[in-house]
């Protein structure tokens, strides 16, 4: 549960436990009598406004706003991952190196949505989609996994031709022992 402060405006509860780097600094809860069931929040100058129905206990209301809080912690995160560039420079390398350039992606992104895999790769649309659960892993354990859903590009299976173009990446093997370990290597072996 989120400790509060007083904080500067009524009606706001400044957050004890936020940290320097988080976006969301202070709390305003604003209940509806209009409002039957639906939750949203939004983000006003470090302000998080959670919209609740007024019926709503406040054991309720610290769950939901614990929930909206890291939601928008989550969204802004992926926007700084995916803001710079970074992911699809490093792509293109990682094509030019192990695959000659001849791959092409429609999209290349970090995602909130992978809990059980670290990557996939829609071969029809092009899309690349990668956990952001590995900004927070080393590079080579990123550039595996980059390099494993660019394979699918190229073979959209596990075959033996897919583990051949996979295995050019020279850490593919203690990359994949990281994952492991980790607890989850998605559909690795299918």
């Amino acid at each position: 549960m989120t400790s509060r402060t007083a904080a500067s405006a009524p009606g706001q509860l400044a957050l004890a436990d936020a940290p320097e780097t988080s976006i969301v600094h202070s709390v305003e809860v604003r209940r509806s009598t209009r409002r039957k069931a639906t939750v949203s929040a939004r983000l006003e100058r470090g302000n998080l406004i959670v919209y609740l129905p007024a019926r709503m206990s406040a054991a309720e209301e610290a769950v939901w706003v614990g929930r909206m809080r890291e939601r928008l912690e989550a969204r802004e995160r992926r926007r700084r991952l995916n803001g710079g560039g970074d992911l699809e420079r490093r792509a293109r390398e990682l094509n030019d190196k192990y695959f000659g350039g001849t791959l092409t992606w429609s999209s290349l992104a970090y995602v909130g949505n992978q809990h059980s895999r670290y990557g996939s790769c829609t071969v029809g649309t092009g899309a690349i989609r990668l956990s952001d659960s590995l900004a927070s892993m080393p590079a080579w354990v990123r550039d595996y996994v980059l390099v494993h859903e660019l394979a699918h590009l190229a073979v959209p299976n596990h075959s033996a031709d897919f583990w051949a173009l996979v295995n050019r990446y020279p850490l593919t093997e203690r990359a994949r022992g990281f994952l492991i370990a980790k607890g989850i290597e998605a559909h690795e072996e299918e």
